[in-house]
């Protein structure tokens, strides 16, 4: 197969004197939202961007009717989200996003990368057609080990046809719970075994596609810090499904992604999104993405970096567990009151803050976090 050199699109800018946005800012960790009416100027949204280069990656798994709901959205819908994508973005590869951010080199102003992943056949189906018609450049993660074994997978054949607007990356070899040990694995032989399960699938994906993006997508967006350090180590950039915007802010070993399916395919809350802003973060406690079972804890700390003046941190609304949390700053730092004892599953606390200088752009950093059953194991 041959590489595809990627060229960003220009799509057309705001035309409207002046629009109002319902902004609904969905909490992806639950199903809470909080509402408020946002005045947007758009001649603001004409000007060159004083923000530096940043990007807001979309995350899609199927696109099609008859799959789970959770991980889908329609055909119909799908095509509503280009259009829009199309009048009020500019949709750039993703390599090329993530080469602009780490050289501190100039990206459009609301900037969009689109991604898939796992690689169902309903991408080159109902997908495909939409993103070639709009010449959206878009990037899917697969399992080598399933294409081609599964009528509801892709085919090398179809990836091969996919390349003139699609890259693929790593998303393991079959999809597996990286965090999750085998019985009497110790710590090392764990790391080894996964570390050798997506370096093996970017080999055969070097191998097929005739380049290798060292991406990896984590498979359910479950991670820790050995696993982070690891692939770093190897010059792997990776991938979580906690939401918010990449930035030279951004931990590369653990990227945002905004998803775009099941109940965040709205298209009023997304294009909020789509809009959003990287929170720059300086750390986060708890720290650790991976938590104990029935672990307790009575506080969330968020510290801003120094250079951070255009957030609005008088108006920082923080969720978690589907409630708004109060957040009280102390000069960079906020302090986020809880009472949570860790149960198996994914879970994230999100926190948003408006720009000072962009109406209608907010600020947006997630924490996710994962937590075994007794018996060790992850729940999908």
């Amino acid at each position: 197969m041959k590489t595809r050199t990627s060229n960003m699109t220009l799509n057309n800018a705001f035309k409207t004197a002046q629009l109002f946005i319902l902004c609904i800012l969905a909490v992806f960790s639950e199903s809470a939202f909080t509402t408020e009416a946002l005045q947007n100027d758009s001649q603001q949204s004409e000007k060159q961007s004083t923000h530096s280069p940043q990007v807001a990656i979309l995350q899609y798994h199927h696109v099609d009717k008859s799959t789970p709901e959770v991980t889908s959205v329609s055909p119909e819908t799908f095509e509503k989200h280009m259009k829009y994508i199309s009048e009020h973005h500019t949709v750039v590869p993703l390599k090329d996003a993530i080469e602009a951010i780490r050289s501190n080199t100039s990206l459009p102003d609301k900037a969009i990368a689109i991604t898939f992943d796992d690689g169902f056949k309903n991408i080159y189906e109902n997908a495909h057609p939409v993103l070639k018609r709009y010449n959206f450049p878009y990037t899917i993660f697969i399992n080598p080990e399933n294409i081609s074994r599964s009528p509801s997978e892709l085919s090398w054949e179809q990836i091969e046809e996919m390349e003139d607007i699609a890259d693929f990356a790593n998303h393991t070899m079959d999809h597996i719970h990286l965090l999750e040990k085998k019985a009497g694995e110790s710590e090392s032989q764990w790391l080894e075994r996964v570390m050798a399960n997506i370096n093996q699938a970017e080999s055969i994906l070097s191998k097929k596609l005739g380049y290798s993006l060292k991406y990896l997508a984590y498979p359910f967006g479950e991670f820790n810090q050995s696993l982070q350090n690891a692939l770093t180590k190897e010059g792997y950039v990776s991938f979580g499904q906690q939401s918010g915007v990449v930035s030279q802010h951004s931990d590369f070993s653990a990227l945002p992604r905004f998803p775009a399916s099941g109940s965040y395919a709205n298209l009023d809350t997304l294009s909020v999104k789509m809009r959003a802003l990287s929170m720059p973060v300086q750390a986060f406690s708890p720290a650790s993405n991976q938590q104990a079972l029935n672990k307790e804890i009575s506080e969330f700390t968020l510290q801003l970096k120094e250079h951070s003046d255009d957030v609005n941190v008088a108006q920082l609304a923080c969720f978690f567990k589907g409630e708004r949390i109060e957040a009280k700053f102390e000069g960079k730092v906020a302090k986020i009151e809880v009472d949570h004892r860790f149960s198996p599953g994914r879970i994230r606390i999100n926190c948003t803050a408006p720009s000072k200088q962009s109406s209608g752009r907010f600020y947006w950093y997630s924490m996710p976090y994962f937590t075994p059953t007794k018996e060790g194991k992850y729940l999908d």
